[in-house]
């Protein structure tokens, strides 16, 4: 099964690659790793998404709370997760095949962001399967390059992992 793991760390040169390590050494696998500063520049949030079955995710929690640098380490519940995933695609589009690509970013709330004669550039978030979906869409068109930020998430409702007391 896989579980989202939300972390509030300290924003300290190291300390990603301490977690990323602590996964390693242990044997687990990273499926996705996002990594962005919170409303306090000094608090950093990552986001991981994890295979194992409930052993493991109490180890790897386990293991987080033992860094120093970890402030607050919460597993997001499935039923109660808010997650998006960011897509950069860059797709060869001769000038006759433009409209079909314009209606199918409409179609499926993405944006141009960039126009050559030769490609368009698009950008789409959402949740994973909606964003494999689009990507899957535009494959016969011809598939440049594609850039993928991996999963954040937060906790539906009033609930909120803080380090705010």
């Amino acid at each position: 099964m896989k579980h989202t793991i939300s972390v509030l760390v300290e924003n300290h040169a190291g300390v990603l690659s301490r977690i990323s390590g602590l996964f390693s050494r242990r044997g687990f696998n990273i499926d996705s790793l996002a990594v962005g500063v919170t409303d306090d520049p000094a608090i950093s949030r990552i986001t991981i998404v994890a295979e194992g079955n409930e052993y493991t995710l109490e180890q790897i929690e386990k293991q987080l709370n033992k860094l120093i640098e970890v402030i607050k380490v919460k597993t997001l519940d499935p039923d109660e997760l808010l997650s998006r995933e960011l897509l950069l695609i860059k797709v060869s589009v001769p000038p006759e095949k433009r409209s079909e690509i314009m209606t199918i970013a409409e179609i499926m709330g993405a944006k141009i962001i960039d126009l050559t004669l030769t490609t368009i550039t698009l950008e789409i978030s959402d949740t994973k399967p909606n964003v494999t979906r689009f990507e899957e869409i535009l494959s016969p068109y011809g598939i440049i390059e594609v850039v993928r930020t991996g999963i954040i998430a937060i906790q539906s409702g009033q609930e909120a992992i803080s380090f705010k007391k």
